[in-house]
C-alpha cells in the first residue's frame, strides 16, 4: 500500500471515529436544548443539539432531505475515491484533505441513518454587549450555528483541497510560462 492511501485511509478512519466518538459523550453526558458547558466564557460552550437539516439548518423542512443528504453522500464518497485512486503516490496534502471530506461527510451520514438529525455540540458566540448587538442588527444573530467534528472535517479538508488546488496551479502556470531551454 502506498503512502498517499494509508494517509488517506487513517485520516477518514481517525476521523470518523473521533465524530463519533464526542458524539456519543455529548448524547450521554449533556441534555439537549440545556447551556451545556462552558468553556470560554461568552465565547464558547459545549451544547448538545440537534440538526434535521444541512449547514445552518438547510433543508430542515424538507420532506426528503434525509434521502437527499445520503444520496449526495454516497455521491461524494464515491469522486472522493476516484479522486484518492488518481492521485500521485506521494501527494500528503491532498491525500489528508481528501481524508478529512470523506470523514465528515461519512459521519454526519452516520447520525442521518441512526437519528435522521446531526448531532452538533460546539457553540461559538458572544455575549459582548456591542459586539453582541451589531452581530444581531447585521446578521439576525449573535451566534454561529452549533456545530461539530465532522462539519470542522468537511470545513478544514476543503480550505485544504482549495489550498492545494491553488499551489498547483500556480506551479503549473510558473512551469508553462518559463521559457523552454534547449
Amino acid at each position: 500500500m502506498n503512502r498517499r492511501n494509508v494517509i488517506f485511509a487513517l485520516v477518514a478512519v481517525l476521523g470518523i471515529a473521533l465524530d463519533q466518538a464526542t458524539k456519543a459523550w455529548i448524547m450521554a453526558n449533556i441534555a439537549v436544548g440545556t447551556t451545556g458547558i462552558t468553556v470560554i466564557p461568552g465565547f464558547l460552550s459545549i451544547v448538545h443539539a440537534h440538526n434535521p437539516g444541512a449547514a445552518f439548518g438547510l433543508f430542515g423542512g424538507f420532506a426528503y432531505r434525509h434521502q437527499l443528504f445520503v444520496l449526495l453522500t454516497v455521491v461524494a464518497v464515491g469522486v472522493i475515491l476516484d479522486l484518492v485512486r488518481k492521485l500521485p503516490p506521494t501527494d500528503r496534502l491532498m491525500s489528508a484533505s481528501l481524508g478529512l471530506i470523506i470523514a465528515g461527510a461519512v459521519g454526519n451520514v452516520i447520525d442521518r441513518l441512526r437519528f435522521s438529525y446531526v448531532v452538533d455540540f460546539i457553540r461559538v458566540y458572544t455575549d459582548h454587549p456591542t459586539l453582541s448587538r451589531w452581530l444581531v442588527d447585521l446578521v439576525g444573530t449573535n451566534e454561529w450555528p452549533s456545530f461539530n467534528v465532522a462539519d470542522s472535517s468537511l470545513v478544514v479538508g476543503v480550505a485544504l483541497f482549495v489550498i492545494h488546488h491553488l499551489a498547483y496551479e500556480r506551479k503549473a502556470k510558473a512551469a508553462h510560462a518559463a521559457p523552454a531551454q534547449p
